[in-house]
């Protein structure tokens, strides 16, 4: 399969490392110091599940350069998405899947208004991976899984065809008969999971810990929940205990990418996440006192200014 990774950052190096090891045909989108890397040392990967290696990739950030691909594995950073959507012409084809990768919601939508290619796939991640260093990917907790399906529900052969690839390159994949349900379940668990984990500067396994903090944790999914069913998504009954177990089985030391972020002095997504949340509450009459307790703190470093002493 002809796969472009557009934005090969921490999720995409590492879910695009683990494809080009099982001999797919892909292609890193990259820039900068990261881009040289890729070109002159190759892709190395650290993680707990796959183990470490280390192979040359292709990669470029001219996507001319590449043509149409069969799928392109979006994983660029909210905040970037207009302006990558607007570089991904060159990659698309009639049939070119598009899977966003990303956090938040609408992503896939927002996408295909840009292109004007709308390939009807979404997905969500769950992996705890980033740039350790210029062509280094760390992948450090999480399960590492992708879970995808039609945006109009049920499955098709495309979709087969996918989970056959993933499972091909040892990544858990599961495809969803109801993804914009599986969207939002993410959601619900990456809002707490990271707003919470970069609001208190301690990983998951203290938080959980501490009933303060796990009160504010299972708190933050609770108003995350009726903001969505205001919103008509009809996530299963259970959907706060699920996402309490999900955060019970991420490794004690697991903090969210937005926490990463603003430890290293990098911009937030944090618009797209407890930003989301508030906003949807406001427009639904719903109040959202925790996430707006976490917009608020973190809103002074969402363009990426060093931490205060």
């Amino acid at each position: 399969m002809r796969i472009a990774i557009m934005g090969s950052g921490g999720t995409g190096g590492y879910f695009g490392g683990l494809l080009a090891r099982a001999g797919e045909e892909v292609t890193f989108i990259a820039r900068g110091a990261h881009l040289e890397a890729l070109r002159m040392r190759g892709l190395t990967v650290k993680s707990r599940l796959a183990g470490e290696f280390t192979l040359p990739v292709r990669a470029t950030d001219t996507p001319n350069e590449v043509g149409p691909v069969d799928l392109i594995l979006f994983c660029v950073k909210t905040y970037d998405t207009d302006t990558a959507a607007q570089s991904i012409d060159p990659l698309i084809g009639a049939d070119t899947m598009v899977l966003s990768l990303q956090n938040g919601v609408e992503n896939a939508e927002r996408i295909a208004r840009i292109t004007g290619h709308n390939s009807g796939l979404s997905a969500v991640a769950y992996v705890v991976s980033a740039t350790e260093a210029p062509g280094v990917i760390a992948q450090t907790a999480g399960p590492g899984k992708i879970i995808f399906g039609e945006l109009a529900g049920g499955t098709s052969a495309r979709v087969e065809r996918l989970h056959s690839v993933l499972q091909r390159a040892e990544i858990a994949a599961e495809d969803h008969p109801d993804v914009r349900i599986a969207i939002w379940q993410k959601f619900l668990f990456i809002c707490a999971f990271s707003g919470v984990t970069a609001l208190t500067r301690v990983p998951i396994g203290a938080i959980l810990a501490d009933p303060v903090t796990h009160d504010l944790f299972r708190g933050t999914l609770e108003e995350v929940e009726a903001v969505a069913r205001a919103s008509g998504i009809e996530l299963l009954e259970d959907c706060v205990e699920q996402a309490m177990a999900t955060a019970a089985a991420v490794e004690p030391w697991g903090r969210g990418s937005m926490y990463h972020d603003l430890a290293h002095g990098l911009r937030l997504e944090l618009e797209a996440l407890n930003g989301e949340v508030v906003r949807r509450g406001d427009q639904h009459d719903i109040q959202t006192p925790l996430n707006f307790a976490i917009y608020a703190a973190l809103k002074p470093y969402i363009n990426g200014e060093p931490l205060m002493p």
